[in-house]
């Protein structure tokens, strides 16, 4: 079992700066015993996305609306996964959640809010 906490959200103005975390905690030995790490978002009305994900190998990967100013990164010291958000535009308001993928089963946490203003 996996266990995500998500943290980190809030208000923010257009142009500024958040960093997410997700800490992970359960029976694993380390966060790169996951085959995939990442950040998905979902914002009122509209279906959940991908956001950025980082798999056990530390290749990365990015959606074409947050390239360039969002970074994905893992800490296995801490067992947390970061979202560094730069750059905020109104449109990256949305609740953030982390997921996992261990052993083909996924894990989700309760998720964090976001939300920009111009």
């Amino acid at each position: 079992q996996v266990q995500l906490v998500e943290s980190g959200g809030g208000l923010v103005q257009a142009g500024g700066s958040l960093r997410l975390s997700c800490a992970a905690s359960g029976s694993f030995f380390s966060i790169f015993s996951f085959s995939v790490m990442g950040w998905y978002r979902q914002a009122p009305g509209k279906q959940r996305e991908l956001v950025a994900t980082i798999t056990s190998g530390s290749t990365t990967n990015y959606a074409d609306s947050v390239k360039g100013r969002f970074t994905i990164s893992g800490d296995n010291a801490k067992k947390t996964v970061y979202l560094q958000m730069n750059s905020l535009k109104p449109d990256d308001t949305a609740v953030y959640y982390c997921k996992v993928v261990r052993q083909g089963q996924n894990y989700w946490g309760q998720g964090t809010q976001v939300t920009v203003s111009s």
